[in-house]
């Protein structure tokens, strides 16, 4: 269900995407030409349908609508490409300017995707991270897009999407395989689903990321109630890193 409440998007484990209104009609067919869907998903936004499977690249779509709300049509977006084999499975951002994508090759990318795609423009590859890839195989980009979390059978790692790093690491989460993998609207949580079990962790690799991100940010302005702000947001994390760990950081 897309977050305006305009349609519904459902994947078959062919090739097929079907958007619904909510009254159950058939508004368009999508036929992702990937081999196999692998995992489909509807952007954060609302505006976009994307899937993966057998081919090394992340197909997305808009979802059009006129002013006065009357479906229009599905139009293709843009393509994430670059992976040398096909794709576990990807993430939005929360405002959908950023993905994060998962493959067979052995590697995670991160993408710049606020781009003018009806100008044909690509999206811009970020950054290229080496990982462990195991079926059932995830990724999660946190909403606010400064870290990105990938399961690989029962373990999740964690890394931040400015250099690529690996933050956090949990082995044997789950006593079966990882089923899904998400962060909480705020990033301030991450979850994991498997063995009839629900695993919360907190985002100590997200609140790390922006205490770096508004130091530097702190750096570069003279302005002062910018920096009051960035302060503001600095303490605030590490406050919440020293109610984590129970001591200052």
């Amino acid at each position: 269900l897309s977050s305006p409440g305009k349609f519904i998007m459902t994947a078959s484990s062919d090739t097929t995407i079907l958007i619904w209104s909510l009254k159950g009609d058939v508004l368009a067919s999508i036929n992702t030409n990937q081999m196999n869907n692998a995992h489909a998903a509807v952007s954060p936004c609302g505006r976009f349908v994307a899937s993966c499977g057998f081919t090394p690249d992340v197909k997305v779509w808009e979802v059009c609508f006129s002013k006065s709300g009357d479906f229009r049509e599905v139009t293709r977006a843009f393509e994430l490409k670059g992976h040398a084999a096909g794709v576990h499975f990807f993430s939005f951002s929360n405002d959908s300017r950023r993905m994060a994508t998962v493959s067979k090759d052995g590697t995670w990318k991160f993408w710049d995707t606020d781009v003018e795609y009806k100008k044909q423009q690509d999206p811009y590859l970020l950054l290229t991270g080496k990982c462990e890839v195991a079926e059932p195989c995830r990724i999660a980009l946190a909403p606010d897009a400064r870290v990105v979390a990938i399961s690989s059978g029962t373990n999740i790692v964690v890394y931040n999407t400015r250099r690529g790093e690996e933050e956090e690491r949990f082995v044997g989460v789950h006593g079966q395989c990882i089923t899904d993998l998400a962060f909480d609207i705020n990033s301030r949580y991450l979850v994991s689903s498997g063995d009839r079990a629900i695993r919360v962790f907190h985002n100590s690799a997200g609140y790390r990321a922006v205490v770096e991100e508004m130091q530097a940010m702190l750096k570069k302005t003279a302005n002062k109630a910018t920096r009051e702000r960035l302060e503001q947001q600095i303490s605030n994390a590490q406050k919440a890193l020293a109610a984590i760990y129970g001591k200052k950081h």
